[in-house]
């Protein structure tokens, strides 16, 4: 991502509809079908309106040069096949990976409701964007999601020569009787790629063990941190993580391996990136599975454990009522994109 200064506190307040089709306009200058516009805009809004803004409107930069270079094909339309009762499979064909679950949603719903369990498998697109967004729409389905992603190498691990892996995040969601899905989000590495980007941005310092520069030295400067390497979280224990991830997202779905994903923020060159997600209707498992987490949550809650999602979804709500805001320097930005 590139770092984009910010140097104003005036913001520009969008109705969540308003804000929908402002970005959907910006994608269709760049040539976008109104397909991978729609799917796009309403990602990114909701994103921003979870307060989740290192993917929502910042997200953008990315997203916008792509378009213009050929990094991500703007009119792709996703090739959907079946490989049986339960599983479909997408071939962005080099576009965003949000029109390909938009795509399959309600087959995959379909599915994991007749049949107990359901699975996408994804490649060959641009970065995933916000896995929780998916995961949250499964789980307000009444289904629980996990999802697993791949993208260009980013992270260095303990031990190895250069970076290895992606930040290979994964979402997990679950349905409760309270109406708010129990939701994380997370990169497998120590901090995501756009938290490190949206720091440079504003001028922020990073913590420690998040990056290294790039002679290997750990720093707490994001603009340092974004010519060297991420690290895994709990080192050896998150390079695991990250390998299993990579070996669903890429190995299972045949998309790039992060090691051969061209960049995704420079260069012609799609990343061919990878996701992959398996869902379970709780029905076909145990009765009551919702309510039963529910009060389970409750019962976490009274003990101080922190509810992931929690948050976000509250957040939700409010830009529902009052909007969201985005500061004007950066729509600038983006409208000059």
């Amino acid at each position: 991502m590139q770092a984009i200064p910010l140097k104003t506190t005036a913001y520009r307040r969008f109705t969540l509809d308003d804000a929908v089709d402002w970005v959907k306009h910006l994608c269709q200058s760049k040539g976008c079908s109104p397909a991978v516009a729609n799917s796009l805009a309403h990602a990114t809004v909701a994103a921003q309106a979870r307060g989740n803004q290192a993917v929502g409107f910042c997200h953008l930069v990315d997203y916008l040069p792509g378009f213009s270079s050929g990094r991500i094909n703007p009119r792709a339309e996703p090739r959907i096949s079946c490989a049986g009762a339960i599983i479909l499979k997408s071939d962005a064909r080099g576009g965003i990976a949000q029109l390909g679950v938009d795509r399959c949603f309600d087959s995959l719903c379909h599915a994991a409701h007749a049949n107990g369990v359901a699975a996408l498998s994804q490649c060959n697109s641009f970065t995933s964007g916000e896995l929780g967004d998916y995961t949250l729409r499964f789980a307000q389905a009444g289904l629980i999601a996990l999802a697993v992603a791949n993208g260009p190498a980013l992270v260095a691990v303990p031990g190895a020569k250069g970076k290895t892996y992606s930040t290979n995040p994964l979402s997990f969601a679950a349905p409760s009787a309270d109406g708010i899905p129990l939701l994380f989000d997370q990169a497998s590495s120590a901090a995501a790629f756009v938290n490190i980007a949206h720091a440079a941005s504003t001028g922020s310092d990073i913590p420690e063990g998040w990056a290294v520069d790039r002679d290997g030295n750990g720093t707490r400067d994001a603009l340092s941190a974004l010519s060297g390497a991420l690290l895994p979280f709990g080192g050896h224990r998150g390079a695991n993580l990250m390998l299993m991830v990579e070996v669903l997202a890429a190995g299972l779905t045949g998309a790039n391996w992060s090691l051969d994903s061209p960049a995704f923020n420079q260069g012609t060159q799609t990343p061919g990136c990878g996701l992959l997600i398996l869902l379970l209707a709780p029905a076909f498992f145990s009765t009551g599975f919702e309510q039963r987490l529910s009060s389970q949550l409750t019962r976490l809650t009274q003990m101080d454990v922190h509810r992931p999602g929690w948050e976000r979804q509250h957040a939700t709500v409010n830009a529902q009522n009052d909007g969201i805001s985005v500061p004007v320097d950066l729509l600038e930005q983006l409208s000059h994109l």
